[in-house]
C-alpha cells in the first residue's frame, strides 16, 4: 500500500511541472550578425556592424517566454567598412573606445507576444549611461544542424535609440548624422547544454 502511495504521488510531481529543464544556448557567431544604421545628410544610409560579440540565453519554457538574455560587444569592433570613418567612430567625441571598452544589453523581461515575435526588454549601457530599451524581436525557426547533430534557434532583433542619450557624438549635427540609430542584428543560437532542475514556487 505504501509502496503503491509513494509511486502515485511521484507521478502527481512529475506531471505537475515541478521539475524543469533550462537550456543554455551559445551563439552561432559565424552566422549571426550585431548591426546598426544611420542616415548621412538625411539622404543615405551607412551600416556598420561590431564584429566581435558574445551572447547568453537561458530559458526553461519551449516558447522561450521566461528567456533572460545577455549580450557584450567590444566598442573598437566597430566596422563602417571605411578605416577613416572608424578611426573617428573608435575616438573620444564618439564611442570613446580606450575608455569605454563595451557596450552591453541585459534583459528584464522577454514578452512572447504571437508565435513568431516577443518585445525584449532590458538596459543597454553604451559609453558607461545605461537606459531602458524595448526591442522587437521575430523567432525565425528552428533547425538542425547535419553535422553537430544540435539544434539551433534564430531571431531577428530590431530596434531605435538616440544616440545623442549616451553622448555619442554630441557635437556632430543631426543634419549630417542622424541621432535615431537603427538597430537590426540576426542572431543564431546553438543549444549548448540541457540542466535538469526543481520548480520554482514562486
Amino acid at each position: 500500500m505504501f509502496k503503491k502511495l509513494s509511486f502515485s504521488l511521484a507521478l502527481i510531481i512529475v506531471s505537475s511541472g515541478a521539475f524543469t529543464q533550462t537550456t543554455t544556448y551559445a551563439l552561432d557567431k559565424v552566422h549571426s550578425r550585431l548591426a546598426f544604421e544611420a542616415t548621412h545628410f538625411a539622404i543615405s544610409h551607412v551600416t556598420g556592424r561590431f564584429a566581435n560579440f558574445e551572447v547568453s540565453f537561458k530559458s526553461a519554457k519551449a516558447d522561450f517566454s521566461d528567456a533572460v538574455i545577455g549580450m557584450i560587444a567590444e566598442a573598437k569592433s566597430i566596422d563602417t567598412d571605411n578605416d577613416m570613418r572608424d578611426k573617428d567612430l573608435r575616438s573620444e567625441g564618439w564611442f570613446n573606445t580606450e575608455k569605454y571598452t563595451s557596450i552591453e544589453f541585459k534583459s528584464t523581461a522577454f514578452k512572447k507576444i504571437t508565435d513568431k515575435s516577443y518585445k525584449l526588454e532590458g538596459i543597454i549601457t553604451i559609453r558607461g549611461v545605461s537606459k531602458a530599451i524595448v526591442l522587437d524581436v521575430t523567432y525565425n525557426g528552428k533547425a538542425m544542424n547535419p553535422m553537430s547533430k544540435k539544434n539551433s534557434v534564430g531571431f531577428t532583433i530590431t530596434g531605435k535609440l538616440n544616440r545623442k542619450d549616451f553622448g555619442v557624438g554630441t557635437d556632430a549635427l543631426e543634419s549630417v548624422v542622424g541621432n535615431t540609430i537603427e538597430l537590426k542584428s540576426d542572431i543564431e543560437l546553438v543549444v549548448d547544454s540541457e540542466v535538469s532542475g526543481k520548480k520554482s514556487t514562486d
